[in-house]
């Protein structure tokens, strides 16, 4: 089984999640099927199918949930090189054809918000800016073309 790799916060977020949906999702699910159940005829009750749906998925997400906090890799930001850009790293880098100058932290799969800043190790940014350092310029083929990139300052925490 492949590891699930996650730092702290995203093991702690994961972890509050899988408890919301058990403890409080679960029991509001549950009383909306008693009350859909409580308005008649179960076949042409739209209620009660949409409150069926909205269990399957709660209870889908849940199991997903604890598969991967079964199988994670917390990773110890101390422990990883602090002038290398591996997860848990905040990057400051320059978009050598804009000189945008763009800030990500290096996160796992399941911790990527795209719009927090937050990139995931595996998708082909994450994967081009692994291992490198401070002064180093990557170019990275996406999709749109190629993007150039300068490492400009790495920190952590």
């Amino acid at each position: 089984m492949e590891r699930v790799h996650l730092t702290q916060k995203g093991y702690e977020r994961l972890s509050e999640e899988l408890e919301h949906l058990k403890k409080v999702k679960r029991k509001e699910i549950t009383q909306a099927i008693e009350h859909a159940r409580s308005l008649g005829d179960l076949k042409e009750n739209a209620e009660y199918h949409s409150a069926k749906e909205a269990m399957s998925s709660n209870e889908a997400r849940i199991r997903t949930l604890e598969d991967k906090l079964s199988r994670v890799e917390i990773i110890d930001e101390k422990s990883v090189a602090a002038d290398k850009a591996y997860i848990g790293a905040k990057l400051k880098i320059s978009d050598l054809d804009t000189e945008e100058i763009i800030e990500y932290t290096l996160v796992g799969q399941d911790e990527a918000d795209a719009l927090g800043g937050l990139i995931s190790v595996t998708s082909p940014v994450g994967k081009a800016l692994l291992g490198h350092s401070c002064g180093d310029i990557i170019e990275i083929e996406v999709p749109a073309g190629t993007l150039k990139y300068k490492i400009i300052e790495i920190s952590r925490g």
